[in-house]
């Protein structure tokens, strides 16, 4: 059972914070039809942090509202951010290899973002339909960078981090 503590809310409000920053940091070339959004290495924060994964969910909700998007970008791919993060963090728990999590882990936010997003900027923005393909593509690599280039020493270092200071982890 996940129980709200200080630390797990504050952890949260730090990942959608540091979403959101490195996404208008990043501004120029982390929203749009051909986009490297940065503030995706932090999706495999699920795999050692539960609250990562509502932390995830807010900085991309606010990162698309503050880009301008429209409404059914704002939700719609927030909740695939959102889906993305349970996913990683569920189909990792049993994982107990480090590279295997962060292969396995990585796998969620890279595929569904590269399969789903078209899809709704099909809808939220119409014109895109016949580039369907090349956004695929195009987020398919994108989101392999942010995650495995990115993420995944990122990854390693909040477990070298856990480790060595014995903070408190969330699988309590």
């Amino acid at each position: 059972m996940f129980k709200f503590s200080t630390k797990k809310i504050v952890r949260a409000g730090l990942v959608a914070g540091l979403y959101a920053v490195l996404t208008f940091a990043t501004l120029s070339f982390s929203s749009g039809f051909i986009q490297l959004r940065v503030a995706e290495a932090l999706c495999l924060l699920p795999i050692f942090l539960p609250e990562a994964i509502i932390g995830l969910f807010i900085g991309c909700a606010l990162s698309n509202l503050v880009a301008g998007c429209v409404i059914y970008d704002i939700i719609f791919g927030s909740i695939i951010t959102l889906i993305a993060g349970i996913l990683t963090r569920v189909c990792t728990k049993p994982i107990k290899r480090f590279y295997l999590k962060v292969i396995v882990g990585g796998l969620f936010p890279v595929v569904l973002n590269a399969l789903l997003l078209p899809v709704i900027w099909y809808f939220a923005y119409g014109e895109l339909e016949m580039l369907y393909i090349l956004q695929a593509v195009s987020l398919l690599i994108s989101q392999s960078l942010s995650v495995y280039l990115l993420g995944a020493p990122l990854c390693y270092g909040v477990k070298k981090l856990f480790e060595k200071t014995q903070i408190e982890n969330i699988e309590e």
